[in-house]
């Protein structure tokens, strides 16, 4: 992975986009290859919530892998 910040971040910018990629690069590297494609899952239903409610959820790694049962569950994210 190649990490480019922006020229013009400050120094509190950069020290937050590096502890962003930091933690999703610790995250990445602890999870099994089922864990991966769920890692996937919860980052593809953030989107989903993000474009029709128009507000960032962050998925827990609990939630239900049934779209049907997880977009019931939205207002708890």
């Amino acid at each position: 992975m190649r990490l480019r910040i922006p020229d013009d971040a400050d120094d509190e910018e950069a020290a937050a986009i590096a502890a962003v990629i930091r933690r999703l690069t610790a995250e990445t590297e602890t999870e099994t290859d089922d864990g991966s494609e769920r890692q996937r899952d919860r980052w593809r239903f953030a989107g989903r919530v993000e474009a029709l409610q128009n507000r960032r959820v962050r998925v827990p790694r609990e939630a239900p892998r049934d779209e049907w049962s997880a977009a019931g569950r939205t207002g708890r994210f």
